[in-house]
């Protein structure tokens, strides 16, 4: 079924980067930088996804749009005031570091509220009605970043944000947070830990990024104990492990928490060629991944799915998986063939491997049991 499908995007989003040259110059104002600048967090795996649906005729299906930064009301709901002067003022020097991974450049403190403003346009339009589901191009990500703190290539929280924002202007009193990046959403789990409201739940490499994180024994606390759940799977887990945890896991606390909106952090790194990761997953992975939720969101919240770009460094293959991602949100299927799936799809665990990953989720199963 063909579905009002938007996609946010923006081109300044690709001129982000945390090195500082472009040659041998220092890049900003009309001189772009590399393609990486030396760091994993490429523009080019976001950019090849847009031409990929260019070229394949996706675009043409969707409704595009970008959106202006996200207000500083808006940010203030997550950060303090003073971690974002802070950035202001490296971002306008052109240099300094937020935290761990978090190097700034120039013109990062604007791009990043523009990658937060593409993810708050997205909710906004899907909880008013215009649209049936969205897909933010956000970049840089936000599901590593603290209030106060950046991390992971990460600077301003993108859907904390959006989340907060969407529930000051249209009232939403319950929202689920997936998160299927390979690295633990710690960001996002941090900001809403003490929450009721908001159920968060992350998929993702065990002991990857951060390190130490990520546990099954964080379950929240206060007003939020039980509503965080951290599904931590071996390095090399593929295709199986992933729809087990969902059908297992993840849809039985969406069903439990009845929510009126869900917004998946859409990391595309678990993929089987990722250079940051070690898991298999290829694109008919995040196909599979993405109809479970589109249908949950279907049967719990009259369809109201916002997904928000995370992670994925493999430049040549994350635009395969995000492809088949928004070919699911807007119910279309175009003449896109993954080229790596035959290879991906021939790296699968052992079937004995296969056994003991799901013997792991069923023993996460019998301790997750979320009053929600």
């Amino acid at each position: 079924m063909s579905r009002r499908t938007g996609f946010f995007f923006d081109e300044h989003c690709f001129w982000h980067a945390a090195g500082l040259h472009a040659l041998v110059l220092p890049f900003g104002g009309w001189l772009q930088p590399p393609s990486s600048a030396g760091h994993a967090e490429s523009p080019e795996s976001k950019r090849r996804l847009k031409s990929l649906m260019d070229v394949s005729g996706l675009s043409q299906r969707l409704r595009l749009s970008s959106a202006p930064m996200a207000a500083e009301e808006d940010l203030l709901r997550v950060h303090p005031a003073d971690y974002l002067q802070r950035f202001k003022a490296m971002s306008d020097a052109g240099h300094g570091e937020l935290g761990e991974e978090a190097q700034v450049g120039p013109g990062t403190y604007e791009i990043a509220r523009l990658s937060a403003g593409l993810a708050v346009a997205a909710v906004d339009a899907v909880l008013r009605g215009e649209l049936d589901n969205a897909y933010a191009l956000s970049r840089p990500p936000g599901h590593h970043c603290l209030p106060d703190r950046g991390l992971g290539f990460c600077y301003l929280a993108n859907i904390a944000i959006a989340v907060e924002t969407a529930r000051a202007r249209h009232g939403v009193k319950r929202v689920a947070v997936l998160d299927w990046d390979v690295h633990h959403g710690n960001g996002t789990q941090t900001i809403f830990y003490e929450r009721d409201d908001v159920l968060t739940l992350s998929i993702h490499q065990e002991n990857c990024f951060p390190l130490g994180q990520g546990h099954p024994d964080e379950r929240g606390q206060g007003r939020g104990l039980g509503y965080n759940l951290n599904i931590p799977l071996l390095p090399g887990s593929g295709d199986d492990a992933y729809r087990y945890a969902m059908e297992r896991l993840i849809l039985p606390a969406l069903e439990r928490f009845r929510p009126e909106l869900i917004v998946v952090a859409c990391g595309l790194d678990a993929n089987g060629v990722d250079p940051l990761a070690r898991m298999l997953l290829h694109s008919e992975s995040f196909r599979s991944l993405t109809t479970l939720v589109r249908d949950a969101a279907d049967r719990l919240c009259n369809g109201r799915l916002v997904m928000v770009h995370e992670g994925g460094y493999a430049e040549a293959y994350v635009p395969f998986c995000g492809h088949a991602v928004i070919e699911v949100l807007a119910g279309v299927r175009t003449a896109v063939s993954d080229p790596f799936l035959p290879m991906l799809e021939g790296q699968q665990p052992s079937a004995e491997a296969r056994a003991f990953q799901r013997q792991c989720i069923d023993r996460l199963a019998t301790r997750f049991e979320l009053d929600v």
